[in-house]
């Protein structure tokens, strides 16, 4: 198994944060709106660089979503924040109609998403909003795994024509790709080669995955690890090319069961290769108040329900 090393331990949304300031001096289109959480979104950086072209909605994120649609109308390139839940959930009738419908070129960047948000409870902590926009047509949904994807993916955004849901997180976790690295929509990255079993994951459970790749291998299990960053559109070619070469499938996410990364990979396999599939996701169910290690280890998004989706897997695989 390949050797990861962390560079250093950042939460996402400054990535966001630190995306959204570069692309700023160099992109005079770009526009960012905010539903009064800049501090919690890491826009202070752009607000302060450039005033005019900053705009606070308050907490108004219905609003915010329909002035983005009209700045994206005058050639704009708007870069809403907010908390996942507010980005989605809150404000899903003025996405479907304002910016998928007619195709606007809007990135909805969304922080504090799934369970990792923590202390501030199930009202706050959604896990349905990859299902909820992936479901759109139009929508490319993104959840990149660190502080130095997320920066790259920002900055790559820009150049995408067409509405973007962009999702990250509050906590510091390990930062291990690479600091200027090339993020490419729609395509996997393949952390690990290997022949047992094939590992799907996404956002911080990229990390999570690596660290039980590292012990499947002392247990002689070789994983082959893919970070599937964007979730639509899927790279069916990597999903398919890595499934047929190791003929078990596990997914990890942090995100409902329904509607996540693992149904778009089922969905594939069923139609094209079947293939046994186990997933790492919360299982129909709210989250709640707690710290984000607690609730990962709760609701079964740790590093040993990993390693036991791995293994149950490769017995169905016989």
């Amino acid at each position: 198994m390949k050797k990861f090393e962390v560079i250093n331990v950042k939460d996402t949304r400054s990535g966001f944060g630190a995306g959204l300031s570069e692309l700023g001096k160099k992109n005079p289109n770009v526009v960012a709106l905010c539903a009064d959480l800049t501090g919690s979104l890491k826009m202070d950086a752009f607000q302060k660089e450039h005033p005019e072209r900053f705009f606070q909605v308050g907490i108004a994120e219905a609003n915010m979503i329909g002035l983005a649609a009209g700045m994206a109308i005058g050639d704009k390139i708007p870069y809403t924040g907010t908390f996942a839940n507010f980005s989605t959930g809150r404000v899903y009738d003025q996405i479907r109609q304002s910016v998928a419908y007619s195709n606007k070129n809007v990135k909805i960047c969304a922080s504090h998403a799934g369970l990792t948000l923590g202390e501030d409870g199930a009202t706050h902590q959604i896990l349905e909003d990859i299902g909820l926009m992936k479901m759109l047509p139009n929508m490319t949904v993104i959840n990149p795994c660190d502080y130095n994807q997320t920066k790259a993916a920002t900055i790559a955004i820009a150049d995408y024509e067409g509405p973007v849901y962009l999702r990250f997180g509050r906590p510091a976790v390990p930062n291990f790709t690479p600091e200027n690295q090339t993020f490419e929509i729609g395509k996997a990255l393949l952390l690990n080669e290997g022949s047992d079993v094939t590992i799907f994951a996404t956002g911080h459970l990229v990390w999570k995955s690596i660290e039980a790749a590292y012990l499947l291998a002392e247990k002689g299990i070789s994983v082959e690890l893919i970070n599937i960053h964007t979730i639509k559109p899927l790279d069916k070619e990597a999903v398919l090319k890595s499934a047929q070469k190791t003929r078990a499938v596990v997914t990890a996410e942090e995100h409902q069961m329904n509607g996540g990364l693992g149904d778009s990979i089922c969905q594939l396999l069923a139609l094209q290769m079947p293939t046994p599939v186990e997933m790492v996701a919360v299982n129909d169910t709210f989250g709640e108040s707690g710290t984000p290690d607690q609730l990962m280890k709760k609701y079964g998004l740790d590093v040993q329900d990993v390693v036991a989706a791995v293994e149950r897997v490769l017995a169905r695989k016989g």
